[in-house]
Formats: structure tokens, sequence, C-alpha cells
């Protein structure tokens, strides 16, 4: 017996189902994305011009400035002495020996003050998350209250305080003074992290007999490397540009470069170098403009790793 199979109709031919649509659609242009591109332009070009401006400037020679001419054209004669001597032999006061001393200070500074900050605060968020205690709500919203109250109310009682411990104007004054204020946001910071992530990492942890320290650095530091870039750029970015700190706890030997650009520009010998101002503050800025450079992409990613509940 022969069977007859039929074979169902196609519901549309081969060839219309091959020239479907392929790829991302085709960005139309419109007067709303004109818009939206037109002032995003427009404000990088407000925010990037008085860095062109400095750029320029520090690129000319003193007779150009003299001359009065277009702010924003590019040098005639491009000249890098005034680079040179706002590095190394710019008077920040009464010495004469520019920058170097004050970008060496930073960099301890920032160094030391970033690592002991992160660390206290990644304790405190991870005690906060998995190691309920009694009051622990109430400590942590005198942490954050902290973030919110201004510096130049407890100056004063945290001078008289350096002053009691007799570290006032020492290196491990202006550390503990930027440890302080960076560690109620940072708290915060990591506090959210380690409450978006799974409460099961934490209790098998628990199971298999790890304890505080062994669950913090084998389980919580490893997968809080995004939330961590977070803390270093802004610690970083926040110690490197401070002013006023710098100024009353760094002291003379420890003063960062910031403070010895306001010295190069404060200080007058008959004439203003102007490129040499510029270019001492293009020094000072470098550090912060390459970190929000090389890393504004883990910046994004590490702020978006905490903000919604794993």
């Amino acid at each position: 017996m022969t069977q007859t199979i039929v074979q169902p109709e196609a519901t549309a031919p081969l060839d219309r189902v091959l020239s479907g649509p392929r790829g991302p659609r085709k960005q139309q242009i419109t007067m709303a994305r004109i818009g939206i591109y037109g002032f995003l332009i427009i404000a990088a070009l407000f925010f990037l011009t008085p860095l062109w401006v400095m750029l320029v400037t520090s690129l000319k020679t003193l007779p150009e400035i003299r001359e009065g001419g277009n702010l924003f054209y590019w040098p005639r004669e491009i000249t890098f002495e005034p680079w040179v001597q706002a590095w190394s032999s710019a008077c920040t006061g009464r010495d004469c020996r520019g920058l170097q001393p004050g970008f060496i200070n930073s960099v301890k500074i920032t160094a030391v003050a970033t690592v002991v900050s992160i660390l206290i605060a990644a304790i405190n968020g991870y005690a906060l998350s998995f190691w309920r205690y009694r009051y622990a709500n109430l400590v942590f919203g005198i942490l954050v209250f902290g973030a919110f109250v201004p510096y130049q109310v407890v100056i004063y009682p945290l001078v008289v305080a350096m002053r009691e411990m007799g570290i006032f104007g020492t290196f491990p004054s202006i550390v503990i003074v930027h440890t302080i204020f960076g560690m109620p946001i940072l708290t915060l910071l990591y506090r959210n992290f380690f409450s978006s992530l799974p409460p099961e990492l934490f209790k098998a942890g628990r199971v298999d007999g790890a304890g505080f320290w062994q669950i913090f650095f084998r389980i919580m530091v490893p997968m809080a490397v995004p939330i961590t870039v977070v803390a270093v750029i802004l610690q970083l970015t926040g110690i490197w540009n401070d002013f006023l700190f710098g100024t009353i706890f760094a002291g003379r030997a420890h003063m960062p470069m910031t403070v010895q650009l306001n010295n190069i520009v404060q200080t007058t010998t008959g004439i203003r170098e102007y490129n040499v101002h510029m270019a001492a503050t293009m020094l000072t800025a470098a550090v912060p403009l390459a970190v929000y450079f090389i890393s504004g992409k883990w910046f994004v990613r590490g702020i978006a790793a905490g903000a919604v509940k794993g």
C-alpha cells in the first residue's frame, strides 16, 4: 500500500523570509537628536575652553603674551621652557625648586590616605551588610550624616585635637584628616554594593566554617573590584585636588602640589609670568585628568554594579 505524504504549504515565500530585516535598525536623523548632540557639543566646548586657553598660553613666550593677542590662538613660536621652569625652578615662596617637591608630597599623601580610607570603608560596609549588630543602623546613619557636614565647621576642632596629640602639621595629620572625611561616602558605596550581593555567598562561607576576615578577604574583596575602582577614583582625585586641608594640616615639609601652585601664582618677583603659571596649573591637573580619561568607563561600571539589587 502506497502512503502519500502531503507537505504543508509554506506560510511565506523563502526569498521573503531571507530578505527580512538584518542588523541594527538605522538611526533616523530627527530634530530631537540634532538638538541633543548640539547641546552636548556646546557643553563639551564650554568645559574644554579653559583647558585650551591654559595649554596655548603655557606654550607661548612672554613677549607674545604681552602683545595682547587672542587668547585662543595657537602660539607663533612654541616653547616648553615655562613647563621646565614650573617643574624645577619656579619660586613657591622662599624656595625656588618648582612643583617637583609638591608632586612627591602629593603622591605620598594620596597613596597612603587612599589605601587606608578604602580599606576601613570596605570593612565598615561589609560589617554593616552581613554582620548585623545592635544599633548597626544608627551607626550607619551617623556615618552617612558625616558626609553632609561642611568641612569648615570641624576644622578648628580638628586643629585642636591634632595639636593635643602632637601631630599637627605632620604627615600622619594630613593622612588622618583625608581618611576621616572620605569615610562616610566610601562606607555608603561599599555598604550598598555588598547589600546587592546574594546573601547565599555569605551563608555558604559560614557553613564552610569561614570567619569574619576569611569571608571578607576570600569572597567579598575579589567581588568588590568594580566598587573599589570607583572608590579609588573618588579618593584619588579628591585628595589630589585638595587645597584647604593641605594648607592647614600638611605643614611646610609636606606641602602638596596644589598649595605650591597657589604659592607660585601669588609670588611676585616683578614680572607676572603667565605662561609659567599656566604650565604649573596644567602639571598640577595632569594626574586627575589622566585618571578620568583612563578609567572613566570603569567608574560608570562600578557605580552601576551596586545600583541594582542582585
